[in-house]
């Protein structure tokens, strides 16, 4: 059974391969959609060929919904985007994916139901098509090859329906098994060189050695380290030191 969570209906309207079927399907699942509609495929339905390609989400063609036409398949939406590359001279509101799926996912909270429309691989959706549609996903591609794979729109698509409702985080560091050094322990590192290194008389000459020591905490500030980078450090000076020591 498709999962408990609300969500667009994404519909293919005459697709043509079933390679192309199946790649949407598993674009789709990559974000967390499961609500496919096809409308008229070439091909005829089901189509081995987009199970093949499906790889694991074949779950969403076994509960597609089959229509005849469009209209049959947007009976029960309450707005419908329609996705294109190109300028369609028809008076509609035109939203990037971000800013679309940003209203999608406002419309599905509240309750409505919403739609995706995605041509098929030729040429797109037709004027036809589009005047079924509330508003426009106009996706920004290089004017000079248009032509949007009909996997990687549904894909494009749903990452930015995952973007507005995922938990996504935008940036982190995989610690493994290690911990953040904490300011004592760089502090601790810190003496450790500034020690050392005054020793081997390295904050030469005497009016300069202030400058110097602020440029090196400044240097030990901008590298983030682990408590293992903190203890290796330490091991490095003080092998460094028993090697002098040695002669």
């Amino acid at each position: 059974m498709p999962s408990d969570t609300s969500q667009p209906s994404f519909v293919l309207v005459r697709p043509q391969m079933g390679e192309n079927i199946g790649a949407a399907a598993r674009a789709m699942w990559n974000f967390g959609l499961d609500r496919m509609r096809i409308v008229a495929p070439r091909d005829g339905w089901p189509n081995p060929k987009a199970v093949a390609m499906s790889s694991g989400a074949g779950r969403l063609l076994d509960e597609a919904q089959l229509f005849d036409d469009l209209a049959g398949a947007l009976g029960d939406r309450t707005y419908v985007f329609a996705t294109t590359a190109r300028q369609r001279g028809l008076t509609k509101p035109v939203f990037s994916p971000e800013r679309a799926m940003q209203i999608a996912a406002e419309k599905v909270a509240a309750g409505e139901k919403v739609a995706v429309l995605f041509g098929p691989e030729r040429a797109g959706l037709e004027n036809e098509d589009i005047a079924k549609a509330n508003a426009i996903i106009s996706v920004p591609v290089n004017p000079e090859y248009a032509s949007l794979n009909l996997g990687q729109c549904v894909l494009l698509t749903a990452y930015e329906w995952m973007r507005q409702t995922g938990d996504v985080m935008h940036e982190a560091t995989d610690l493994g098994k290690g911990d953040w050094a904490t300011g004592i322990e760089v502090e601790k590192l810190v003496e450790h060189y500034e020690d050392r290194l005054e020793e081997a008389g390295f904050f030469y000459p005497p009016e300069k050695a202030e400058g110097m020591k602020t440029n090196l905490r400044n240097l030990w500030s901008r590298m983030r380290m682990t408590r293992a980078d903190v203890q290796m450090l330490h091991g490095v000076m003080r092998q460094m030191v028993r090697w002098k020591d040695r002669g």
